[in-house]
This record gives structure tokens, C-alpha cells and sequence, in this order.
């Protein structure tokens, strides 16, 4: 969409939650071109506070703050590891060929944090998450920047997600949740405080027919109706419908609120509603994006007979439809926010933006050892899908160049070391060492092929992702000449509920000898000319 819906701004003038403002002060969708799936968000005071689902990578549940609902950073994680079961430490010996899609037992990708919810209450911030196979838990802060309490686990029942709470008026708190599959949803007492439920629950919502794939609620509660946002239809192309009922039992009548309708967005789906201080509405939702996952949309919302109207309105409907162009949300500031991506391994710490696949084992990396260098020892491992401490972080559409320079004078026999972008069939490239050569190489799906040997110590690799989602690499023996190794990759569209993911890594096929040493992880958005 070019402009904006003249008949939206007319509904949002007469419902008294905007104010129309000049043409240029506007934004466009996706708001965030990264892979925070299943989003949800909040507004304390002045500030938004975002999280989303991490499955199998650590630190867990990134904690994204924001001024205007436009502008995000990364200000910490909920989980600084993944404590649920010994597989997401990677133990191992479990292997898998890289061309299979569906990891043996020894890993669990796919699993872990499904889905979170963000709350604040009585001066505390509670996150509540559901992993698919050990059951949901609950962490709190006073501040979203940490520390997070270690995990609360309030129900241990497996195949259940999505959990969100809700406190009513009189300080009962409730929490919905779905089943694995998804739905039917179930709504739970649970104690004062949020930190342990009180019954088993009882299904508040299930309709196979008209509310296919029941999933993602999310609880508010306005002009005395209880509201449950939830998406059905499924992931790619799914609608968002809205229930309400004057009793949090129900029962609840619903209704489709977005949909995809004439637009490229055709799977406007699951995320949370928030409110400016001035009352204005806002849905921030995802949409299936492929290799990089499942961005982040805004979209405006007004009320109308006490029922969200999403986006664009669609004649002859109630539902509306996803804007790609609005006017800003009244927040009263532009947020000068932005999303980490660089990083000089300058600092005592990794940067914010970085997750390792599955934990890492901290025996085996370092920062200090090699002063403005970061260090990953090899573990001994056959595929890089099994191998520990790579290290990850989003693909930022629509153009991402990911540049980095290694030290490969440690690497030893047997060791492999690189640039990857991670995922199902994950494709790298970097330098391998067998008999004491090290030979610059590009891998995909597990199929290594052999370039030119590497006469010194240092090498620049580089790997670019346009809106294609085809990957291109490159190396560079001077950091400015860069010559193309190995085939253009399409990316995989889906990596175990993730997208792609550009990182570095190390393991060796022998044994546990070498080491890699990263100067740099340098991102470029910005396309040559």
C-alpha cells in the first residue's frame, strides 16, 4: 500500500484515537525485518517492551524495548541458559547427517521456549512461556533488563503452549493456554501472585470448524469485556480473530479481525495488542517470511461497537486488512533505538544480539584469551548441527552482508571454522585444516568443496542475503578484494520454527584440538552500488 487508507484515518477521526498529522509522518511495514516469532507486547509508562519465542537458542527470550513501536533494541534475555533438559546442552554422541531435516534424540531443536507473554503487575514484569515437552514456566523482574528469577514451573504437563495470564479487578489472576496442535484453549486459575496455578482448567474455547488451529492467546480486558486475541488457520496463511465474553468463562462470540485480503502480507498472524497512553490502538503481529523467518508488522486498531477493527477496513466486513504505509503511532517521540549487529569482540561481553545454538559450553570460548578477539576452542563433533558453541544471531531483511575476519593460526588437524548461515541443510563457508594445509572451503547440506589453499594466517569471509533469500559467499585474503566461492544457496524457508541465521563456528571431525580466533563480525545493510 502507497498510502494511507482514507476511510481508516475518517474511522480512527471519529473514534477520537488519532490525530491526523502531516503525510511525511509516517512508517512502514515490516517494522522489524528479523525473525521475533510469536511476538508480544506491552507499554509501562513511556516505554514498549517486546519478547518472542527463541526455541533452542541461548541466552533465551530476547527482551526488545522500544519509544515509538517502530524503533527496537535488544536490552537483555530472560534466560541466561536453557535449563529445562540435558539435550539442549548438545551432549551428544548423537549424530545427524546435515541433509536431514528432523534432528535424532541428543538435540532439541525446535523445542524450548515456545511463544511468551509479557506482563507487568503490582511493580513486577512476569514472562510466561510453554516448552513443548516439559510444560510452562514463569520468571519475573522489576526490571526488563534483568536479572530475570530463575524459571517457576507452574505446570508440568507436556504438549501444552502459548500461556498468557491475565489480572482481573479484583486480583485474581488467570492464564489461557493452548494444546500442542493446536487448541483447545483452557483458562486456569492460578494464585495472587502468578506463581503457581490453582486448578487443572477448563476449555473456555473450541470450534475445529470455524477456529482451525486455535492458538497464541492473548488475554485483555476492556470496557468489561474479556478479550482473547488468538490466530487459527495456521502460520502462512492464517487470519487473526478476536473473542470476547462478558464472564472470563465465556461464553466467547468471535470474529476474524485481520486477514490477508488483497495484500502481499498473507499470513498477517499471531501478536499482541498494546495501547498508547492516549488510548490508541496497536497490533503487533508476524507474517511468514521464508529464510527469514517470521517478521514483525504493525498494525493500527480502532474500536467499533467494542470490537478491534485491524489495519486497512475491507468493504462489506468487519475484518480489516494489513496497511504497509500509516501514520505513526501518537507516542509522542521518534525513538532513536536501534537493533544490535556489529560486533569488534571489543567488550568484556557478547553483544545482545547474539544466541548460541543451544548452550554453549563456556569451557570453550572466550574474549579475554586473545584480547579483542573472540575464541571458539573445537569440540569434536561430525556435523555442524551437532557441533557446540556456534554462535548466531538474526537475518535482518531485506539485505544483509555479514562480513568476518578470522585468525585460523590455532586451527589443528581435522578442524573446521567459518561463516555460516544456520539452519536445515545449513550452508558456510570457511577453512578446514587436514594435514597441516588449510584450504578455504564452502559447504552446504553437509558436501564440502575444497578452494584454494590458505598460505597465511588470516582470512575475510563474507556472506550477503538480498530479498531473494539466495546466499552468495565470498572470501578475501587483503579485506578489500573479495572473490565468490561455491554456488548461490537458496536458503531453507523454515529451519526448525526458525529462520536462517548468520553466526561463526568451530568443531573438528578427530578429536577436540584447535582453536579459531574471530578479529570481527562486521553487518551491512546497505546493497553496493
Amino acid at each position: 500500500m502507497n498510502r494511507i487508507a482514507p476511510a481508516l484515518i475518517a474511522a480512527l477521526m471519529l473514534t477520537g484515537c488519532a490525530t491526523v498529522k502531516p503525510a511525511t509522518a509516517t512508517y512502514s511495514n515490516p517494522v522489524l525485518y528479523a525473525d521475533y516469532s510469536d511476538p508480544d507486547v506491552i507499554r509501562v509508562g513511556a516505554d514498549y517492551y517486546h519478547v518472542s519465542s527463541s526455541f533452542h537458542l541461548s541466552p533465551g527470550i530476547p527482551v526488545l524495548k522500544s519509544r515509538d513501536l517502530i524503533n527496537w533494541t535488544i536490552i537483555g534475555h530472560v534466560l541466561p541458559k536453557l535449563p529445562f533438559a540435558p539435550e539442549y546442552d548438545l551432549p551428544g554422541p548423537f549424530e545427524i547427517d546435515d541433509t536431514k531435516s528432523k534432528p535424532v534424540i541428543g538435540t532439541r531443536y525446535a523445542s524450548g521456549v515456545w511463544a511468551p507473554s509479557i506482563r507487568h503487575h503490582n511493580g513486577r514484569f512476569y514472562v510466561y512461556w510453554a516448552t513443548p515437552d516439559e510444560g510452562i514456566y514463569v520468571s519475573t523482574a522489576t526490571d526488563p533488563k534483568g536479572p530475570w528469577s530463575a524459571p517457576v514451573h507452574i505446570v508440568k504437563e507436556a504438549r501444552l503452549e502459548d500461556p498468557c495470564p491475565i489480572w482481573d479487578d479484583d486480583g485474581q489472576a488467570y492464564l489461557v493456554h493452548s494444546h500442542v496442535g493446536a487448541g483447545p484453549l483452557i483458562l486456569r486459575k492460578m494464585a495472587p501472585d502468578g506463581l503457581s496455578v490453582l486448578d487443572d482448567g477448563v476449555v473456555i474455547a473450541e470450534d475445529k470448524v470455524n477456529l482451525p488451529i486455535l492458538e497464541g492467546p492473548k488475554f485483555i480486558k476492556r470496557n468489561g469485556f474479556y478479550y482473547i486475541f488468538a490466530p487459527i488457520g495456521g502460520v502462512d496463511k492464517g487470519p487473526q480473530a478476536v473473542g470476547r465474553a462478558r464472564d472470563i468463562y465465556g461464553p466467547y462470540e468471535w470474529r476474524v479481525v485481520l486477514e490477508p485480503g488483497t495484500t502481499k502480507v498473507q499470513g498477517p498472524h499471531q501478536g499482541g495488542y498494546v495501547e498508547t497512553s492516549s488510548g490508541q490502538g496497536w497490533f503487533l503481529h508476524f507474517n511468514s517470511t521464508g529464510a527469514f523467518g517470521r517478521i514483525n508488522h504493525l498494525q493500527p486498531v480502532h474500536w467499533a461497537d467494542d470490537w478491534p477493527v485491524m489495519g486497512e477496513p475491507i468493504a462489506g466486513k468487519v475484518s480489516g486488512q494489513p496497511v504497509m504505509t500509516y501514520l505513526r503511532p501518537d507516542t509522542g517521540t521518534i525513538g532513536r533505538e536501534r537493533m544490535q549487529a556489529s560486533d569488534e569482540f571489543n567488550a568484556a561481553q557478547l553483544g545482545l544480539q547474539w544466541q548460541w545454538n543451544h548452550n554453549p559450553d563456556n569451557t570453550r570460548w572466550s574474549l579475554s584469551e586473545h584480547s579483542g578477539y573472540l575464541r571458539l576452542k573445537a569440540g569434536q563433533a561430525q556435523h555442524l548441527t551437532t557441533a557446540r558453541n556456534t554462535l548466531t544471531q538474526m537475518l535482518t531483511g531485506p539485505f544483509m552482508r555479514s562480513t568476518a575476519r578470522l585468525d585460523v593460526s590455532g586451527m589443528a588437524d581435522g578442524q573446521r571454522a567459518g561463516l555460516t548461515l544456520f539452519g536445515v541443510k545449513p550452508v558456510w563457508i570457511g577453512v578446514i585444516r587436514d594435514g597441516g594445509v588449510n584450504r578455504i572451503t564452502f559447504a552446504s547440506a553437509g558436501v564440502e568443496t575444497a578452494g584454494p589453499v590458505l598460505m597465511g594466517n588470516t582470512v575475510t569471509l563474507r556472506a550477503e542475503v538480498g530479498e531473494d533469500q539466495i546466499a552468495h559467499f565470498a572470501y578475501s585474503l587483503d579485506g578489500k578484494s573479495f572473490t565468490a566461492l561455491g554456488e548461490p544457496t537458496a536458503l531453507a524457508k523454515f529451519s526448525w520454527w526458525k529462520g536462517s541465521r548468520p553466526g561463526v563456528f568451530t568443531f573438528n571431525k578427530r578429536d577436540t584440538n584447535g582453536h579459531v580466533d574471530i578479529d570481527w563480525f562486521r553487518v551491512d545493510h546497505e546493497v553496493a552500488k
